[in-house]
């Protein structure tokens, strides 16, 4: 029963997509952290510009944050739980 369960069953698909989630909210963090130094003036290592920095960050919280928005509609959508102006059209 036991092996069941890590060998490709119920908890390693749960665990999937929760690292799924955890990687892109993880860039989303990364990218604000960015902005934050951006603006106290502490630039980091790889980056030459301070703008650059914050260019970065910001593509790094809205990609994180477009990809888990984008998750959850799917998955809501699947479920029939959104409103009408959200479901696809067909």
């Amino acid at each position: 029963m036991i092996f069941y369960y890590f060998s490709g069953g119920f908890i390693v698909k749960r665990i999937i997509a929760l690292m799924i989630l955890v990687i892109p909210g993880f860039l989303a963090a990364l990218g604000i952290k960015l902005m934050r130094d951006m603006t106290f003036g502490i630039l980091q290592a790889p980056i030459p510009f301070l703008w650059l920095q914050f260019l970065i960050g910001f593509l790094l919280f809205i990609g994180g944050l477009g990809f888990v928005a984008g998750f959850i509609l799917h998955r809501d959508r699947k479920k029939n739980k959104v409103q009408a102006k959200f479901t696809a059209k067909k």
